[in-house]
Order: C-alpha cells, then structure tokens, then sequence
C-alpha cells in the first residue's frame, strides 16, 4: 500500500520584469495561505534560477512557482480558483503546471517528511527529480566552488528536458528540479557522470547541509507554456503525458 501522497503540482509563472515588486509581495504574502488551502499537506512558494549555474548569481527574478502536496486531484483542481492561485495568474505573463507521482524520497525539508514513503515502481515515460538542501553557512562557500562542473555537465546530459535552480530565502536553502525523458537518462547521469559523482562522493565529507532532500517522480501530465520550464526538447505538443507505473 501506498504511504505518500498520489498527487502533487508544481506550478511555475513567467512574469515582467516591472512585476517583481508585486511577485516579491506574493512571496511574502501567500506561503501560508498556500499551506491553509483546503487539501494541501505541504505547500512552499519557490524563487527560481535560470539553471545554467545553481549559484547565487543564478537567481531568475521573473520565474516563480510553488510546490504543492494535495490530498486529492479534486482538492488540486481547486488551486487555479484559489487566492493564490488567482493573484499570480493575474501578474503572469505565461504559466506551466506540473503534475507528479512520487517515486521515491530520502531526507526531510523544514524538518517534514512531504512526500512520505512512496512505494517506487517503474516508469515508462519522463521523471523529474528534485533535489533541496540547507547549506550549512561554514560549509557553503565550498560547496558553490563544487557547482560549476556539475552544472555544466548537466547542460549536456542525454535525455535532459527542461532545469532550472529553486530556492528559498535565505540563500542558503537551494535546491534544483529537473526532468528527464526516461528513469534511465536520470540514473547515468546521477550515478555514472564523473562530474555528479564526484559531487556525491564528497558530500559526507563535505559536510555541505544541514538538512536535505532527494525526490523522484513520475510526471504525468504537463500543461500549459512549456517554455516557462525550460524545456529543451523538440515537438510541439503543450500536453506531455507521463508513462504509466
């Protein structure tokens, strides 16, 4: 039996730039109105990178998106019509959502376990994994110098979709999200890239977090402007649709 959520949503907005005022007031406005949504269990607002570096020089002041764990598709369908979700429809100028499955999650995030104890599976079709950490402040100005090779790396990956950086305030809780078109893509690229693997080897004795998070998900459905993700791929469908466990 199951023991994590069935539904959770990534949505992400393009806004203006002449709208950071406003998306900066969300963001001190609506992380707890997010987590007060009828069915949400963990929710975060989220500022964004452009992913070509994951540092702190990589920060995008027009993307933004929220992470959303639901109870239920009934409850999720409800956001749109939300507080939240109406205020940043109305300062966006082009938006995405993403709908995820757990896989598998390892680690906690503000000190929760959201995603709880997903039973796995296989998957035929596009993954996305995220990965967020809080870096211990003595510790962060090495683990930014370890970034540069991992991400350039990834830029080139096989089987890489769409990347981009997410973080909270301050700057020392950071994460990335990423999608793949295939389990398999992901796996060479964690575990067999020199780059990434190197990271991963150093990270016990780094001692780079204070607190971390390691998520996997099947994507089962993305709607809307898939340019608002990043996406790299060709075709032009705006709906992908996620492979069956």
């Amino acid at each position: 039996m199951s023991t994590g959520p069935e539904l959770v949503t990534l949505h992400v907005w393009r806004t203006s730039r002449g709208a950071l005022p406003r998306a900066l007031t969300r963001m001190a406005v609506d992380p707890g109105r997010l987590r007060a949504l009828p069915g949400v269990r963990f929710g975060k607002l989220l500022g964004t990178g452009t992913g070509t570096g994951f540092g702190p020089g990589d920060a995008d002041l027009t993307r933004w998106a929220a992470l959303t764990v639901w109870d239920s598709p009934v409850a999720a369908a409800g956001f749109d019509g939300s507080p939240v979700g109406r205020a940043w429809a109305r300062i966006a100028r082009a938006q995405a959502r993403i709908d995820l499955r757990p896989l598998s999650s390892r680690g906690e995030w503000s000190g929760q376990r959201p995603f709880g104890e997903p039973p796995g599976g296989r998957v035929a079709g596009p993954v996305l994994a995220l990965t967020r950490a809080r870096l211990r402040a003595r510790r962060a100005a090495t683990f930014w110098r370890a970034v540069p090779p991992v991400a350039a790396a990834l830029r080139e990956a096989p089987g890489l979709l769409a990347r981009f950086g997410v973080g909270e305030a301050p700057l020392g809780w950071q994460g990335t999200v990423s999608v793949w078109r295939d389990p398999t893509d992901l796996v060479a690229f964690a575990y067999r890239h020199p780059e990434h693997r190197a990271a991963i080897m150093r990270t016990p004795t780094e001692g780079w977090y204070a607190e971390e998070l390691f998520a996997r998900f099947e994507v089962r459905d993305v709607i809307g402007d898939r340019t608002v993700l990043g996406w790299v791929t060709d075709g032009d469908p705006a709906t992908v649709k996620g492979g069956g466990a």
